[in-house]
């Protein structure tokens, strides 16, 4: 079989994959390792998707970063720490980020400040104050934003 010559169901299989939803090439190599597809059709398969834009590392960037944020409500520490993992371009992560709306981001930290604050049972302001920085920093969002919000 020549190097180039990618089986058939492999394509149809990866297209139906990515079609769902986003993805990135790093959740493609792992969806094709995962189904035993040799490594010398991998990057073959990667250009093919890349061509026929069925994967789209900016647009994926995109759309992860909204959607958890959205959905997670996560930070963007740790969306961008997330990309970072599946290898994202920086370039892209960095405009992924800028998408989430800035009112938007404040205003869902202030909802999740409001919320922890009424389900911590502890009278002691400080203990208070710790654990929902805590709870912030663990959910990705900047600690300078934290404090600001808390007015520390």
């Amino acid at each position: 079989m020549p190097k180039n010559d990618v089986p058939e169901w492999v394509t149809g299989k990866i297209r139906k994959y990515c079609a769902f939803q986003e993805r990135c090439i790093a959740d493609v190599k792992s969806k094709l390792m995962e189904w035993k597809v040799q490594e010398h059709h991998i990057d073959e398969v990667i250009r093919i998707l890349l061509r026929d834009n069925y994967l789209n590392e900016e647009r994926y960037a995109r759309v992860f970063a909204g959607g958890k944020f959205r959905n997670n409500k996560w930070g963007k520490f740790k969306i961008m720490k997330a990309l970072q993992q599946k290898q994202i371009p920086e370039l892209y992560i960095q405009m992924g980020v800028r998408e989430i709306d800035e009112q938007e981001y404040r205003e869902t930290l202030r909802r999740l400040i409001s919320a922890k604050k009424s389900e911590i049972r502890d009278s002691d302001p400080v203990r208070v104050e710790l654990k929902i920085m805590n709870y912030t920093f663990g959910k990705g969002f900047e600690p300078e934003l934290v404090r600001e919000i808390l007015n520390l």
